[in-house]
């Protein structure tokens, strides 16, 4: 993997329902993901067994919910979804886009 990433040059992953990713980089302790969503898509609540996650908001606005807790996140909000805690969003607007932190990186993205 180039230690660079251009957005311009890759190209966006679908991944269906209005979803679609790139892999920004990734070390085999982190990996950094940005997540489009179309108005309304949905990130389906899940917990991972063995990934921490942190998700900041570049784009757009989203309704999350961790661990039960609901709360609308818009640009420069974040969210810390430790391992086992279930969570998951709806997208507010148009291109709504998370940048997804993983630890360790999730090697089923690869």
């Amino acid at each position: 993997m180039s230690p660079f990433f251009l957005h311009a040059e890759v190209p966006w992953t679908e991944l269906g329902d209005g979803i679609r990713r790139k892999i920004v980089g990734h070390t085999p302790e982190l990996m950094s993901v940005l997540v489009q969503f179309d108005k309304g898509a949905i990130g389906t609540p899940h917990a991972h067994d063995a990934h921490d996650q942190i998700a900041y908001v570049v784009a757009g606005s989203f309704e999350a919910t961790v661990a039960g807790v609901k709360r609308v996140l818009h640009v420069g909000d974040a969210f810390v979804a430790p391992r086992l805690h279930e969570h998951g969003v709806i997208a507010l607007e148009a291109g709504s886009t998370l940048l997804d932190q993983f630890s360790p990186r999730r090697e089923d993205y690869l």
